[in-house]
């Protein structure tokens, strides 16, 4: 038996193991992206009020859903490409989406309070970090909720493509409670995704990094989506 040998395969199994990354860093690394785009979101939107940008932007009625056009168009991108494109490809879509999504943001600064926004920013963090406390350290499989919580997601959907056409203002808080339930559900399902996404790509450090991107952005909208029915519900317009 050759030991040299021998120590050296083991020396670089070791070598290799310790090099993984530990899941609550792996986690942490996740919300990080998360909170950045957050950051820039946010940043964008308070630019664009401040500055009055936000006027010229939305003189153009038709570039709101242009905007969402193409929020939608970077989402399913990345959805469907994340396994394909670089990590640094994957994390400049993220941030492109932050950015479209701050200029959309900016608008909520003319029609709601800024004290009304201010408490429901901190409301939302403060639901959103509970839910995915709850996600992170349950001993529970939540992936059981999926079908459900895809079915809260198509009630919400067609909820609010029916009242473009019809007037069901007065089942507006309905819907608004119900993207609240769901979303903060959807904050502790998304947090255990993490786990799953370690587990599945420790050995790759290149696929870990992506899934950690796609995790981070899942976050991300679960904590818009939280923030606007929150908004929605108990905000108080100008």
């Amino acid at each position: 038996m050759d030991y040299q040998n021998m120590d050296q395969y083991y020396g670089g199994v070791y070598q290799e193991t310790r090099e993984y990354e530990s899941l609550d860093r792996y986690t942490a690394k996740t919300f990080g992206w998360m909170f950045l785009g957050l950051m820039v979101t946010f940043l964008i939107a308070v630019t664009g009020y401040v500055t009055g940008l936000v006027w010229y932007v939305f003189a153009v009625p038709q570039l709101i859903f242009i905007l969402g056009i193409a929020e939608l168009a970077v989402v399913l991108f990345l959805s469907v490409r994340i396994t394909k494109m670089s990590v640094a490809a994957a994390r400049t879509l993220f941030l492109v989406y932050s950015v479209l999504n701050g200029v959309v943001f900016s608008a909520y600064f003319l029609l709601y309070d800024l004290a009304s926004l201010v408490f429901i920013f901190g409301a939302t963090s403060l639901f959103f970090g509970i839910m995915a406390a709850i996600g992170y350290f349950a001993k529970v499989d939540l992936s059981r909720l999926r079908n459900f919580l895809v079915g809260g997601l198509v009630f919400l959907m067609v909820f609010w493509v029916a009242s473009m056409f019809i007037n069901l203002a007065r089942f507006e808080m309905i819907a608004c409670s119900v993207g609240i339930f769901i979303f903060l559900l959807f904050t502790a399902y998304d947090t255990q995704k993490i786990r799953t996404y370690h587990q599945a790509y420790c050995h790759d450090g290149q696929m870990a990094a992506k899934a950690s991107i796609f995790a981070a952005l899942q976050l991300y909208l679960d904590f818009i989506n939280l923030f606007i029915y929150l908004l929605r519900a108990i905000g108080k317009r100008k």
